[in-house]
């Protein structure tokens, strides 16, 4: 057998092998990006034996004639058969803390808590086109569905932090004290199902705005329940934190939730003070002229127009916005209306010639739409973020998005109460 040949993880389908695991997971990437991530240090055990299995099975397709032995498997993981990836955003060598990050979306806590010197020990995502954005650029897939048992029976232990973006749901909680019970059927009662299992020194929970008057009240209520009274951890009031504070231009407000484990000695947190940074679109624009496909055709415009009309006529605000060049964006959001309330003024097209199918012409007032790369930089990604995907998905993936520099700064706190409480027990005090 060649183990001096490379095998690039790119080119795998599961469909193609023998696969032990029957559910429609795509654990083989998963679990060989997490093993060879993780190769030199504590964590590895808990994603080997089935790395071994998996390496095995894909050397027996590719070389058929070869009598390949679980031994032979794990010479080959070590000597390294497979593609390291050359991503732009790879693991921290000497990690201060380690995390795990679900509800993963393309990334965003991952970049922010592995800028503070922080390593990603496991992660999930179900969408298969972020999974595909974030492997792209941290060299590892993403576990699928949480859900699962099987997906949490991956999660390893010992890590720190706990991340988690988790979608909002309500809870049947009538007539109930609303308990982690209660919370049966829905993604927090997974979350909650995972702090419990393997207590992390600190959780961080990312949600919408509007989670706080949720059903009432009574969801935040619920979730506050359970961490504070069923898995005893200290949790400060929750606070809505503005992407528009931490150096981005855009107004995007979210409420995060943090806890500390009752061993850590915590009982007391403060959220971080807003920057004194102050940015506008003009900050984040393209340098170059955008593509002709991004400019509105006349029709597309007429539409919105008309839009707007209806509902001024109303007496509502709803309809299109224009975002001039030293205005902050409003928060970018999955679907259209995201993308046309953040429209601007380009006046530096010089080619009206349709580049897509499109009803009418390009506009001549140079009103466009902005670029996955500006939603890019308005949730704070670098410029060397890859985009692997189309425009579409990468709208939706940055919709979807936490805004890094706020969860940074966020997670910054976090680790400065760890990291203290970490010193105290090394001085023995």
């Amino acid at each position: 057998m060649k183990l001096e040949e490379k095998i690039s993880l790119e080119t795998l389908d599961d469909k193609q092998f023998k696969i032990r695991i029957s559910e429609p997971e795509n654990y083989i990437e998963a679990v060989l990006t997490h093993y060879l991530h993780n190769s030199k240090n504590g964590i590895s055990h808990f994603y080997k034996k089935d790395a071994i299995a998996f390496t095995k099975e894909i050397l027996e397709f590719k070389y058929p004639e070869e009598n390949v032995t679980l031994k032979v498997a794990e010479e080959a993981l070590q000597y390294g058969i497979f593609d390291t990836f050359e991503v732009p955003f790879p693991p921290n060598d000497n990690p201060k803390f380690k995390f795990i990050d679900l509800f993963a979306g393309i990334g965003g806590f991952r970049l922010a808590l592995q800028n503070l010197g922080g390593k990603c020990v496991f992660t999930s995502e179900w969408d298969k086109e972020a999974k595909r954005t974030y492997k792209a650029n941290f060299g590892e897939t993403p576990f699928g569905d949480i859900t699962k048992e099987k997906t949490k029976s991956y999660i390893p232990d010992g890590f720190d932090i706990l991340c988690a973006g988790f979608p909002c749901q309500a809870f049947s909680i009538a007539g109930k004290r609303g308990g982690f019970e209660d919370t049966r059927g829905t993604l927090f009662f997974d979350v909650a199902e995972i702090i419990k299992r393997k207590q992390p020194k600190a959780i961080f929970l990312e949600n919408v705005k509007g989670l706080r008057n949720h059903n009432g009240g009574r969801t935040l209520a619920t979730i506050l329940n359970v961490l504070r009274n069923d898995l005893g951890y200290f949790v400060p009031e929750p606070q809505i934190v503005n992407a528009k504070d931490f150096g981005v231009p855009q107004n995007r407000e979210r409420i995060y939730i943090v806890g500390f484990h009752s061993s850590t000695g915590v009982n007391e947190f403060s959220y971080p003070k807003p920057l004194d940074i102050r940015t506008s679109f003009a900050d984040i624009k393209e340098k170059e002229v955008p593509a002709t496909k991004y400019y509105l055709s006349t029709q597309y415009m007429q539409t919105l127009e008309n839009h707007k009309a209806r509902h001024e006529s109303k007496g509502n605000g709803f309809g299109y916005q224009i975002i001039a060049d030293n205005e902050i964006a409003n928060a970018v959001v999955c679907g259209g209306m995201g993308r046309e309330r953040n429209l601007v003024l380009d006046h530096r097209i010089t080619d009206f010639t349709p580049t897509t199918h499109i009803k009418g012409t390009v506009n001549r007032e140079g009103i466009r739409k902005m670029t996955p790369r500006e939603w890019a930089r308005l949730q704070g990604f670098p410029d060397n973020y890859l985009i692997p995907v189309a425009d579409a998905s990468a709208y939706k993936q940055f919709g979807n998005s936490v805004a890094v520099p706020a969860i940074q700064a966020t997670a910054n706190e976090i680790l400065k109460l760890l990291i203290n409480i970490t010193k105290t027990n090394d001085n023995g005090e």
